[in-house]
Order: C-alpha cells, then sequence, then structure tokens
C-alpha cells in the first residue's frame, strides 16, 4: 500500500475516532456500553494505521540510504 494510501486511510479512521468520541460524550449511560468498544475498535485501528505509515515512511529513507550498498562498480 503507498504511502499516500495509507496517510487516507488514517485521515478517515481520525475522523471515525472524533466522531465517536463525541457520540460516547452525549449518550446515555445504557447507549456508552457498546459505543464504547467501537471506540476502543476504532482506536485500535487508528494507531495501527500509524504505525504501518511511520513504518512506510522509516523503510523508505532506510532503503534510499543503503540503495548501492554492496553492488559491484568496475
Amino acid at each position: 500500500m503507498s504511502i499516500r494510501a495509507l496517510a487516507l486511510e488514517l485521515y478517515r479512521a481520525q475522523q471515525k475516532v472524533e466522531m465517536l468520541q463525541k457520540q460516547y460524550d452525549n449518550a446515555t449511560l445504557t447507549e456508552r456500553e457498546g459505543l464504547g468498544q467501537e471506540l476502543n475498535f476504532a482506536r485500535k485501528e487508528l494507531q495501527m494505521l500509524r504505525r504501518m505509515l511511520d513504518g512506510e515512511k522509516e523503510s523508505g529513507s532506510f532503503r534510499r540510504r543503503f540503495s548501492g550498498f554492496g553492488s559491484t562498480k568496475k
């Protein structure tokens, strides 16, 4: 998955977490149970996407830093 696609998914996940948090804050006690589980799942998804995006950015610079390493130039 490209960095651009990951960034877009990350943005969507952030928006979803914010929306669920607002709903949770305004919900009644009985509604909070279901929303709480959904909010926790959305937060975990957001964290996973952040780690994926950070890993893609890191690995790209890592590959560039060592490109050509070990090549035999004559």
